[in-house]
């Protein structure tokens, strides 16, 4: 009975692609493309982010993790490059390096560097991210290792995308669309919507073998909690698909799954098995009738502010950091001591809203932080659904990024996880709104409804 069950269960990950399998040959190689990628596995104790509870370093690596590159695009275009990153999160102030690194020996240009953190809570902290995750000072020591493994992070960075853009051949590109069904919306209210939608891009060199494919859904890489290093159901998928398609690179991202968990979990046999059900249907897809991609690459990026809400005054503060509650007192404490040093309390965020567009064939929105699922949900109901591709934790993870909705009913991604984020209090009404209205004035009127 067991086994008649657990079939049952991992039949329920996917659904059938019934399309028939046509050849993928590329017949005319329509751009350049180039893909890479390089191990980022520690070999050295470090501290896991993600999770507060676990205080000490790794105990050791269950999967490796990576960095890959895909890029696209001849110089005489300006080539772009996307970056996939087994990481809960690639700081802004990374991907402002990387961009300076490049622009001086490639002609890659700020809006042309797009990067997806996978956001596994099974891999190493980054300094600037989640500063107060574990609502104590981190010891010398253990930060020490976390800031070495910060500057090798950001030369593999360097290293896997130069290595990609040297790779370009030519190739040609196709956009194919499946679904998933492992992500549930944790929220404890009567209304949780969901987002399904697996988009998949697959880059087919001039031989007719797929070189790469990009694949991305929108759900938490949260089905491990221990304290060993692994790319979590990411990293399963790409270690999937890298075996069925021999000598290809895939890639993984995120959608805006930042209300979205894995469910069950808590098991590696869970993990692979969420894994190697997207990348099953992500090799059916990527076998299958796809729509090609042959439209000029386009980017654009719109830096905008989210203004905070009414900031605590220090009396305030001062009875916070008596609090109980461990990471309200720290948070409390973090904030007095920003204001002994005669720091001010920042009362906005900047936010790097990212699209690219492929002429009128797709367009590919990138979005900092944990955004919750209502913002895919929307952009898909305000321009073509069958065109459009979103993307969370891109370019930044500065925290969690609510709806209108969300701000309203409040609960963990509504305000409580800025603590964590160290963030001086949660947005102001109306982020929403600033976010979409940004994606709106970046994106072609080719792809509104």
């Amino acid at each position: 009975m067991k086994s008649i069950a657990r079939l049952l269960f991992l039949l329920s990950l996917f659904t059938w692609n019934l399309l028939p399998a046509p050849s993928i040959a590329a017949t005319a190689a329509d751009r350049m493309a180039g893909v890479a990628k390089v191990d980022i596995t520690p070999n050295y104790p470090v501290r896991l982010s993600g999770y507060g509870s676990r205080r000490d370093e790794h105990e050791g690596v269950e999967q490796h993790i990576f960095a890959k590159a895909l890029a696209l695009g001849s110089d005489a275009e300006g080539p772009a490059v996307l970056l996939a990153v087994d990481n809960c999160g690639v700081p802004a102030w990374m991907r402002d390096e990387l961009v300076k690194r490049l622009a001086a020996q490639t002609k890659v240009t700020g809006p042309r560097v797009a990067i997806c953190s996978s956001h596994t809570h099974s891999a190493p902290m980054l300094t600037g991210v989640l500063p107060n995750l574990f609502s104590t000072d981190i010891p010398p020591e253990h930060r020490a290792n976390v800031e070495r493994y910060t500057r090798e992070l950001m030369d593999k960075l360097e290293q896997v995308a130069l290595a990609a853009l040297a790779n370009r051949q030519p190739a040609q590109l196709a956009l194919g669309f499946g679904h998933a069904s492992f992500a549930h919306n944790r929220r404890g209210y009567a209304f949780r919507p969901e987002d399904h939608s697996l988009p998949v891009l697959r880059v087919v060199g001039a031989d007719g073998k797929p070189r790469a494919m990009l694949a991305s859904y929108a759900c938490h890489a949260t089905t491990l909690s221990f304290n060993k290093v692994h790319g979590d159901w990411p990293g399963c998928a790409q270690e999937f698909l890298e075996k069925e398609f021999p000598g290809a690179i895939a890639l993984v991202a995120i959608g805006c799954g930042a209300d979205q968990n894995p469910n069950p979990r808590r098991t590696y046999e869970y993990a692979r098995d969420y894994g190697n059900a997207l990348g099953e249907d992500v090799q059916r897809i990527v076998k299958g009738a796809m729509k090609p991609v042959t439209g000029r690459l386009e980017c654009r990026a719109k830096q905008i502010e989210l203004p905070f809400d009414k900031l605590p005054t220090r009396a305030e503060w001062e009875k916070r950091a008596k609090d109980k509650n461990a990471p309200v007192a720290y948070h409390a404490k973090v904030q007095l001591a920003k204001l002994d040093r005669g720091e001010k309390l920042p009362t906005k965020l900047s936010y790097l809203v990212q699209v690219w567009n492929f002429g009128r064939d797709l367009a590919m929105v990138f979005l900092p932080g944990e955004v919750v699922v209502d913002y895919s949900l929307r952009l898909k109901r305000e321009f073509d659904s069958e065109r459009l591709w979103v993307n969370g934790y891109s370019n930044d993870v500065p925290c969690y990024i609510p709806s209108e909705r969300i701000w309203t009913e409040g609960g963990y991604e509504g305000a409580m996880a800025m603590l964590y984020y160290d963030r001086p209090t949660r947005f102001a009404r109306g982020v929403e709104q600033r976010v979409i209205g940004a994606v709106h004035q970046l994106m072609p009127r080719g792809f509104r409804r």
